[in-house]
């Protein structure tokens, strides 16, 4: 995508994915790949990845990775053009077209589908919920699956459910444990594998037998124990791994939503819709009305295009594409090892050759996840001198990585007139002025930041917290906020619906830290741009740039790389699950350890200056030196890895060029120079101070005699 050619068709409607099951990553794809203008696109998943199920038994008996397993939700909305909101849809008001996602407003939709999968919890089975594992929602499960894994030590392992899918999984179990003598039962209240008949049921059974696995037929659950369960006739059956892959049903507010249901799964007709022409469902949430069919993955993959097309129509006119399903389908069905049973209308082969052609379909799918295109710059083909330096080669950051270099800056702010008003305090290096209103004494700052994710709610978070850095930073208690708005161009719906989220979250997360919200400007442009002027109220002097000590102890709050983790995931080359975790890092508020550093010599926050920045802004202002330990600096999850591939900041050149540091040439040292966007804050603190916060804050070096910082 071409990000100096992008439209400025404003946004009309507002279409929203609920859960990132196979048809919704195919849609995201498609749509990356020829989007409809004026349509503003959500997706919400409760995590960064999405797991494919086809990988599922392949991942428990160890032939794939838990990365292999997932598909890169954080990756493929960024291609698609889409907002990924990280949280668990509870509740559907299709009167309102509200969304529900615990802590956040509701998220509003014109057009929605519904892709969420099924469940294998069992509510009514006796202490399931507390000692069981469902094998659905495959998320959980792959997690709680590799910490057992890891560390069993003679294993035994329950499945409830002796149909295919627990088939699969007691094979995959127990070919993964078998240096283990793993003891893995197979329970169900019929006949094992009772769906297969002939050839096919006998391959199975002799697989399972082969493996160890014990079937236990024509037995009732009664409960589930924390170190096994009870079946009906007083038996107990041992486990320390007990899980369910029967009684698949609907999520619970699926089947609350009041559209038309089948047994709680939302019924569909040719089309996809449900009940509500707005409102589209898809893979196993889905019944097909007009042509029912059992739960299974091939059918959500080929329902994408049909979806896309649809959604497509609904949102601008057009016809409808029938969505007709085959009448049977081949069964490829993982045997625990690298072999496979291949089933189709009644006839059966196994092989270790099937295995390699389903681990080929499988990884052909998960392909068409990777290598998706990056952001270019394309320049017309004459432009003026310098607008290709101007521009670079990859697309400008966001958040702090998009501010001017502090050279400029300061050379600028240098040249203001000085002011004889006796009631203002500007302090030299520091980004807030200390003003006396009423013998009070108020510190005002401003600040705002161009968006790091097209997600309203959480940008708002960090413009929040990015914000009152500099009053936590002088040691103020928050008092009153504006905000100052630019939101993309769009219908007045959507407008409404995006300024009520960032202002319910502004005057949350500004409450929570003991201000309030008071007002605002807000205008339409090409991106979301939110910034906060601030006030807050000091009991004492302001903790500045200027008071730092020789012997003094350098204390970090929040760890650094947003930066290159930002600039990165513009470029399709972060992990997603890095990028969530840097946004919350971001997001976090930092009211409560401020009050701890009270007695800091001086403090100030780390942002588009990057942690050695704004360490030689304390060290100038103080007159000393400074001394950082490189290995005792926290790094995000992921930083250190991009760093070393050469992933930079647009901001890291300026923020290198900074005189009177001294580092090694390293992935970690140029990490150093990494603008923050909502950082942490940076304190000189005495000795003693720095002992009683040692369980709080990160211990990076010391104040020096002399000057300049070194990195070491």
């Amino acid at each position: 995508m071409n990000e100096l050619m992008k439209q400025t068709i404003p946004f009309t409607r507002d279409l929203v994915l609920i859960g990132g099951g196979h048809t919704h990553a195919l849609v995201l794809r498609k749509w990356g790949m020829n989007p409809l203008p004026g349509v503003r696109l959500t997706v919400i998943n409760p995590g960064p990845t999405a797991p494919y199920s086809g990988m599922l038994p392949g991942f428990v008996a160890g032939h794939y990775t838990r990365d292999e397993l997932d598909i890169d939700l954080v990756k493929l909305a960024r291609f698609a053009g889409a907002r990924l909101i990280s949280g668990k849809a509870v509740a559907m008001d299709p009167q309102a077209k509200t969304i529900t996602v615990p802590g956040r407003p509701p998220v509003a939709y014109d057009v929605a589908a519904i892709d969420v999968g099924i469940t294998s919890e069992m509510p009514k089975l006796a202490g399931f919920a507390t000692h069981g594992i469902p094998a659905k929602p495959l998320g959980t499960f792959a997690t709680k699956w590799d910490q057992f894994r890891a560390t069993a030590s003679a294993p035994k392992i329950a499945v409830i459910g002796g149909g295919v899918a627990g088939a699969e999984l007691a094979m995959a179990m127990a070919h993964a444990l078998r240096d283990r003598a793993p003891k893995v039962s197979l329970i169900d209240r019929g006949r094992v594998l009772d769906g297969f008949n002939g050839p096919a049921r006998s391959r199975l059974l002799a697989a399972l037998d082969g493996l160890g696995v014990t079937s236990v037929e024509n037995a009732d659950v009664v409960e589930v124990l924390a170190d096994g369960l009870r079946l009906a006739d007083g038996r107990i059956i041992t486990s320390g791994f007990t899980t369910g892959a029967a009684g698949a049903r609907p999520h619970d507010w699926v089947a609350q939503i009041g559209l038309e249901t089948h047994d709680g799964f939302l019924t569909v007709g040719p089309s996809l819709q449900t009940s509500d022409l707005d409102v589209f469902a898809v893979g196993d949430c889905a019944h097909l009305r007009h042509d029912p069919r059992p739960k299974a993955g091939v059918f959500a993959v080929r329902e994408a295009p049909f979806l896309y097309d649809n959604l497509r129509a609904r949102l601008a006119g057009g016809p409808m594409r029938p969505f007709r399903p085959q009448k049977d389908y081949l069964k490829l069905i993982s045997l625990g090892g690298k072999v496979a049973l291949a089933e189709k209308l009644g006839t059966a082969r196994k092989g270790a050759l099937l295995w390699k052609w389903k681990d080929h379909i499988d990884r052909t799918f998960m392909n068409q996840f990777e290598g998706l295109p990056q952001m270019e710059v394309d320049l017309p083909l004459r432009t003026a001198f310098g607008v290709a330096d101007a521009v670079g080669s990859v697309p400008p950051c966001g958040g702090c990585g998009a501010k001017v270099g502090r050279d400029v800056l300061s050379g600028v702010l240098g040249d203001l007139p000085a002011t004889d008003r006796t009631d203002i305090r500007a302090l030299p290096g520091d980004d807030a002025a200390v003003l006396t209103v009423g013998g009070q004494r108020q510190v005002l700052t401003t600040d705002h930041l161009s968006a790091v994710t097209d997600d309203p709610v959480v940008m708002t978070r960090i413009a929040v917290t990015h914000a009152l850095g500099d009053i936590w930073a002088m040691g103020a208690k928050p008092q009153a906020a504006t905000l100052s708005l630019i939101v993309p161009r769009m219908t007045p719906d959507l407008q409404a619906r995006t300024l009520a989220e960032i202002t319910q979250t502004a005057a949350t997360c500004l409450q929570d830290a003991g201000a309030a919200l008071v007002g605002g400007h807000t205008t339409m442009g090409e991106t979301l741009t939110i910034g906060l002027s601030v006030t807050g109220l000091l009991d004492h002097d302001p903790i500045t740039l200027a008071g730092a000590k020789a012997g003094d102890v350098l204390v970090l709050t929040k760890p650094i790389g947003a930066g290159t983790l930002m600039a990165a995931e513009m470029r399709g080359l972060a992990r997603g699950d890095d990028v969530l975790a840097a946004l919350n890092h971001m997001m976090a508020p930092q009211g409560d350890i401020a009050a701890m550093l009270t007695q800091a010599n001086a403090m100030t926050d780390v942002t588009g200056f990057g942690l050695a920045g704004h360490l030689a802004g304390i060290c100038a202002a103080s007159g000393v030196g400074a001394r950082v330990n490189l290995d005792a600096v926290p790094l995000m999850d992921g930083a250190l890895a991009l760093a070393e591939a050469g992933v930079r900041s647009t901001l890291y050149p300026a923020n290198a060029d900074i005189p009177n540091i001294t580092a090694p040439d390293s992935a970690t040292a140029a990490l150093m120079y990494d603008p923050q966007t909502g950082g942490g804050l940076l304190a000189a603190v005495p000795q003693g101070v720095a002992a009683d916060l040692a369980e709080d804050v990160y211990v990076i070096g010391q104040i020096t005699e002399g000057a300049g910082v070194t990195f070491v």
